[in-house]
């Protein structure tokens, strides 16, 4: 008889606990967490509150809030990496929010424009022309996690832009 050996497969990063803060921040509080598509997710839970920025401190407080956003999403996405051990997981949504924010920018505080910017945002964070899949695939870290879709945000807002006149 021979003998039948199984050869165990490679562990599965861990789905770190959402009471440590890193987490609960890179997963921008569990949306990360919901099943199929996080991205998407957490680019919807950006939304009513970039609106709630937008209405009470404008163009300036969503600014300022992206770049925070940004720099603790660079703390949080290295924590929620450590704990994990996976390199750029899709729980991590804290990126899609920084850059959900900035195409919002110059969104009109309306039901339509803000779908158009969340469609845009999505498009070219899934897409990933040339530099955001430099990005992505170039650069390690928390930092390749936040900056692509930060450019993402970047080349949304430059559509918008041209979008919003013809609107």
């Amino acid at each position: 008889m021979s003998k039948i050996t199984h050869t165990p497969s490679p562990a599965l990063p861990s789905r770190p606990s959402l009471r440590h803060p890193g987490v609960l921040l890179a997963t921008w509080f569990g949306s990360g967490y919901l099943p199929k598509a996080p991205g998407t997710w957490g680019s919807l839970a950006a939304l009513p509150l970039a609106w709630l920025m937008m209405q009470t401190g404008g163009f300036w407080l969503l600014a300022t809030a992206s770049i925070v956003v940004f720099m603790v999403g660079l703390w949080a996405a290295k924590d929620y990496m450590d704990r994990s051990g996976a390199h750029d997981p899709g729980p991590v949504v804290i990126d899609e929010v920084a850059g959900q924010w900035i195409v919002l920018l110059i969104a009109p505080l309306d039901p339509i424009s803000y779908g158009i910017s969340f469609i845009l945002f999505r498009l070219f964070d899934i897409l990933k022309p040339w530099p955001i899949s430099w990005a992505d695939k170039s650069l390690g870290g928390a930092w390749g996690v936040m900056l692509d879709d930060v450019l993402a945000g970047i080349f949304g807002l430059g559509c918008l832009y041209v979008i919003l006149p013809i609107l």
